[in-house]
């Protein structure tokens, strides 16, 4: 019953947080999923097209995201950088608010049940909370993603969200929205890893401080250069983490894509390398670096700074 007030303030900030950073990153997940998909129009030119068989196709090296970028602006227009924003504002509140609840829920549970705050009682508590946001709200990041992909010429009618649920239903029934989920499993390694990083680094610098202020009374009390710590803390885990596990992402995109012939996971990872070589596998990953590392930092001090005053 003590956990709720916090809990609740705490899913409001991270909902509102997380749907602001949506809008404002949009046009960077769309290049993002656009460069990870297999579609070989959104890599190579068409004077290119016409001028290679099919066999060499996989092999060329796709363009950067400034090239993909251009692309989507010349073929399909501006509004084409906002496509999937509806489902993604939809379930980013959700997600976000079901993944703090979950890890806040789980480390005070485990920190009885193992040493408290050790690096178990992260690993756990991120894997469970991943496990819990993934289940919950993967049909509506399908449709994201299929949206994502989804690529018209200027002026023609974009499919809606409502058109693709009706699409997804008809081909393949309810396990269609499920599409693409082992990966997003897999991708909880990323999120553990993320948080296991992230808390020693932040446990590094609250003893870095207690030991600069000996004499002070009053450890407890934060300024604004422990958030900043926090923040770059944040930053340094994501980048680690998801350089490591970014392969998920890529067979994430390659399984939700319409009537693709991806099936499973290993499948899909194995026909990727075996197709396209060992590169394909970071194909956009720049792109989510400079999409995700400002957002987790904001978020992440969002949830230390709404933790500390809740607790003040």
């Amino acid at each position: 019953c003590c956990m709720l007030g916090p809990l609740v303030h705490l899913r409001s900030v991270s909902s509102c947080g997380g749907t602001v950073g949506a809008i404002l990153t949009c046009p960077l997940e769309v290049v993002k999923t656009r460069l990870q998909s297999s579609s070989v129009t959104l890599y190579i030119s068409e004077v290119q097209l016409s001028t290679v068989n099919g066999a060499s196709v996989a092999r060329m090296s796709p363009p950067g995201p400034l090239h993909c970028l251009k692309l989507i602006l010349e073929k399909e227009g501006p509004r084409s950088l906002f496509r999937g924003l509806g489902p993604n504002l939809v379930g980013v509140a959700p997600s976000r608010a079901i993944y703090f609840a979950a890890y806040s829920t789980a480390k005070e549970k485990l920190n009885n049940v193992f040493d408290p705050d050790s690096t178990q009682v992260h690993m756990l508590s991120a894997g469970l909370a991943g496990f819990t946001a993934i289940t919950a709200t993967n049909p509506i990041w399908l449709i994201k993603t299929r949206l994502q992909l989804d690529a018209r010429n200027r002026g023609e009618k974009c499919m809606s969200a409502f058109e693709c649920v009706r699409r997804v239903y008809q081909s393949d029934g309810l396990r269609g929205f499920y599409r693409g989920m082992s990966a997003s499993y897999a991708g909880i390694s990323e999120t553990v890893i993320h948080f296991v990083i992230y808390e020693n680094i932040k446990r590094k610098l609250v003893e870095s401080k207690a030991n600069a202020n000996m004499d002070d009374e009053d450890e407890s009390v934060k300024d604004a250069s422990d958030f900043v710590g926090m923040m770059l803390a944040a930053a340094t885990s994501k980048t680690c983490a998801t350089s490591i596990a970014y392969p998920h992402e890529v067979v994430r995109t390659r399984l939700r894509e319409e009537g693709s012939k991806y099936r499973s996971f290993f499948q899909t990872l194995n026909m990727v390398i075996r197709e396209e070589g060992y590169r394909a596998m970071y194909r956009g990953l720049t792109t989510h670096l400079v999409r995700q590392i400002p957002n987790t930092a904001i978020m992440m001090c969002t949830y230390e700074l709404v933790v500390y005053l809740l607790s003040g």
